[in-house]
């Protein structure tokens, strides 16, 4: 073998032995880099659980006719609709039409006329019994015991807290109404409710919890 030869296989081989290391190489920083995304991505919060622990969350205190609190409420966003816990005192016994009114305004004291009417974007009818309803600002009604005190738990799907046609939690905010007088959920207007006797505007939470 002529050394031109020996010099040529030589010169081969150690070029070919450069381009193996060079793709070693190349596949370890792939395998470093791969590696390193995934921890990146394990990092990260998921998506729906992050979204679950940020739902909406509103306050109320419930006042009368005077300006006294009677009650409060506490209003949690589900993911198809919004959790409501109220208690009251010193309210009449009975039943009485509960409602979600367009405007975070009590103000008013004697009539609560401020807070506006019902909730109730694409002008539904109002009432659960009105085969054409209900609208969004529809509630069951609230009943009183014969001590002037009620605690309730319902859920309604009709509306959300902060997202949505007709939301709660919207640029001029909402109020929690409760009336003197049974709600039928048929009649209209407001299925024969009558006077508005407890008022709550509705405030989005951290705001600090209401106590009576």
């Amino acid at each position: 073998m002529t050394d031109g030869l020996c010099e040529a296989l030589s010169w081969g081989a150690r070029a070919l032995l450069t381009t193996i290391k060079r793709i070693d190489q190349a596949n370890t920083m792939k395998k470093t880099v791969l590696s390193l995304a995934i921890a990146v991505l394990s990092a990260l919060p998921n998506s729906s659980t992050a979204e679950a622990g940020k739902q909406a969350k509103a306050t109320a205190v419930i006042v009368d006719n005077q300006g006294d609190a009677v009650g409060k409420a506490s209003l949690q966003q589900g993911p198809r609709g919004i959790l409501l816990n109220i208690s009251v005192r010193n309210m009449p016994p009975g039943r009485h039409g509960m409602h979600f009114h367009s405007k975070g305004d009590c103000s008013q004291l004697n009539s609560f006329k401020s807070a506006g009417g019902h909730i109730m974007p694409g002008g539904l009818p109002h009432g659960f019994l009105n085969p054409d309803g209900p609208h969004a600002g529809n509630l069951p009604n609230l009943i009183v015991r014969e001590d002037g005190t009620a605690v309730v738990e319902l859920y309604t799907n009709l509306l959300m807290l902060d997202r949505g046609e007709g939301k709660v939690l919207d640029a001029d905010g909402s109020s929690l109404m409760i009336h003197a007088n049974e709600d039928d959920h048929l009649t209209q207007p407001i299925g024969g409710s009558g006077s508005r006797i407890g008022c709550g505007v509705i405030h989005p939470l951290p705001d600090t919890n209401p106590t009576l």
